[in-house]
């Protein structure tokens, strides 16, 4: 039998008079079948070049799995969204619904209502930014802003720069729109940025002058890091001195748990050529699908275009859902209980590392954000861990999806804001036990064991210095 008897017929057109709704299983609610082998040839011939180089995002590929409710995920960059009161929530639809109904389910203007963008006007102020109206765009969560910048300023084969690991999410996108990437590592204090001046001397003596530089300057996903303040004011001068535009990409700037807060690259350029993304899926709701982006007025009126054609607006809907909230509720005050929420899994996180990692393990210490970045020995591929992790009932990013390179297989990225604290720690217990075999099954099979480079730690954190996010030796 064939997999198209099996599912009862081939994708195209049923013959002999058969009922194709019924065949597909459009019927009798019976899902459609799964493409085949001979289904992708049909129609190869079809597809842009473009999507020879897709890349799926690792995050959405394990969405999937991590649904399942035996399966503890330190995968996904998810806030806690239970901790938001319902009680707000349904203040926040009433409010809507009896003051703005129509126009809520209306369409709106491409680059955002007036009333959402005094909202953000007032998260950026928080973090010591000026911004007005016109120069802000509202887009469909952050990530439209990754594509949008993308789509409006690269041609395939122009150099984007990135940081080695770079945000997962990224690569797709990067990938769709077949951007040359050349990443630049970062250690405990953010992008090298000496190596990033490096790496343009030579691409300008290649002629091949980047479009853009992509960085997350503070607790990077998926590293932790934080950017130093030197660094940051080389960067931006680096971007006026060669005209190079930068885009900042800063989710999770407001959940810092320790230490006090850099200035952001924007504040520091004053918006000459700093783009800067803005979201409120970490300090609100994923769900509510709305980010935004700041950028200099050439290249934002390209953008403005660039999202007309992609979905003429973002939700309106969304966005008086955000009005409501910040009338009806402290949004600082929602922040600041996340804040305390997550510093204490982070905590947890760090103590279960040291209890049931081996030695030969190494992490970040962030100050804030979501993430820890675990680099094992380069024996270990962790792309492979996963699937003997998932059989635990654990997961995790493996550190390959943050690299455009092949990079990243003996590390991974953990989250420790999705899950409480008995499931953070037991989420790594699990991990720990198939990494502890793995450098076992290694000693077994060469008589040696890999140089420990960590030294043995008190189980208790110890919060790090202001310059947080440094190795754990």
């Amino acid at each position: 039998m064939t997999v198209d008897d099996a599912h009862g017929g081939t994708a195209g057109p049923t013959r002999g008079g058969g009922r194709s709704g019924e065949r597909s299983g459009e019927r009798g609610g019976v899902p459609p079948p799964r493409s085949t082998s001979r289904d992708l040839e049909r129609y190869a011939g079809l597809f842009a070049s473009r999507t020879r180089v897709m890349r799926s995002s690792a995050m959405r590929d394990l969405m999937a799995v991590t649904e399942r409710p035996e399966v503890i995920s330190l995968a996904g960059g998810l806030p806690d969204t239970s901790t938001f009161p319902p009680e707000t929530f349904a203040a926040m639809a009433q409010r809507v619904a009896a003051e703005s109904c129509a126009r809520a389910l209306q369409y709106g203007p491409t680059e955002g209502l007036a009333d959402t963008k005094v909202c953000i006007a007032e998260v950026m102020a928080a973090e010591g930014m000026s911004v007005d109206g016109d120069d802000l765009i509202v887009t469909t969560g952050g990530q439209q802003v990754l594509d949008l910048v993308t789509k409006t300023l690269i041609d395939p084969g122009d150099v984007v720069v990135a940081e080695a690991p770079t945000y997962p999410g990224a690569v797709p996108v990067f990938s769709s729109y077949q951007a040359d990437v050349v990443q630049i590592d970062v250690d405990d204090r953010g992008m090298r940025v000496d190596l990033l001046d490096e790496a343009l001397d030579r691409l300008e003596r290649e002629g091949r002058r980047p479009k853009f530089v992509y960085t997350v300057p503070s607790f990077q996903n998926p590293a932790g890091v934080t950017m130093s303040l030197e660094r940051r004011h080389r960067l931006v001068e680096i971007a006026r001195r060669r005209e190079l535009l930068v885009l900042e990409d800063n989710p999770y700037g407001l959940l810092r748990y320790e230490g006090s807060a850099e200035p952001t690259l924007r504040s520091l350029d004053g918006g000459l050529y700093v783009m800067y993304l803005g979201t409120f899926s970490k300090i609100l709701s994923p769900g509510i699908r709305l980010g935004w982006v700041a950028a200099p007025p050439p290249v934002l009126e390209k953008i403005n275009l660039g999202k007309q054609a992609a979905d003429l607006c973002t939700s309106t809907l969304s966005q008086l859902m955000v009005r409501a909230y910040f009338e009806e509720a402290d949004w600082r005050q929602y922040v600041d209980s996340l804040t305390e929420i997550y510093r204490a899994r982070r905590d947890t996180m760090l103590d279960a590392l040291a209890e049931f990692f081996p030695a030969e393990a190494e992490w970040t210490r962030p100050a804030g954000g979501l993430f820890i970045w675990v680099t094992l020995p380069d024996f270990i591929d962790t792309t492979d861990l996963l699937a003997r992790a998932l059989r635990d009932n654990v997961a995790f990013v493996p550190g390959e999806a943050a690299y455009l390179d092949g990079r990243g297989r003996s590390s991974m990225r953990l989250n420790f804001s999705g899950s409480n604290e008995d499931a953070v720690r037991e989420g790594v217990r699990r991990i720990g036990k198939v990494v502890s075999e793995q450098v076992a099954l290694y000693g077994t099979l060469t008589g040696t064991r890999p140089h420990a480079t960590r030294v043995p730690e008190p189980r208790r954190h110890t919060p790090a210095p202001r310059e947080a996010s440094t190795p754990s030796r």
